[in-house]
């Protein structure tokens, strides 16, 4: 089983995991407070993450929530995607409130 390392731009924090484990899993994993996990089947929306770098695999998303525009510039729902290759990723949305810490977050509410 391949293992990758998946780094959170927001934070610096990094977890590693398998390509079988959902990156939401992954970042769960970390043990911060109040990840929203919501329905883990890309139709809530509320683990939208981007991609910065690296290569992953990925599951059908609501377009409520991706548009075909936003899975362009690789902006997905962490628990549709796997890693396939080390990973590097910004938080986007509800969940980086729970995420990131404040300063981060403040930078991030448009």
């Amino acid at each position: 089983m391949s293992y990758h390392s998946i780094t959170l731009e927001d934070t610096g924090e990094s977890f590693r995991s398998s390509e079988t484990r959902t990156v939401l899993d992954g970042m769960a994993a970390l043990g911060k407070k109040g990840i929203p996990v919501g329905c883990c089947g890309g139709g809530c929306g509320v683990c939208k993450i981007e991609i910065i770098s690296g290569t992953y695999r990925k599951r059908v998303m609501s377009r409520e929530h991706i548009s075909v525009e936003d899975e362009a510039n690789n902006r997905v729902l962490a628990c549709r995607v796997w890693p396939t290759s080390d990973l590097r990723l910004k938080v986007l949305g509800k969940m980086s409130k729970s995420v990131c810490n404040d300063k981060a977050v403040a930078s991030e509410v448009k």
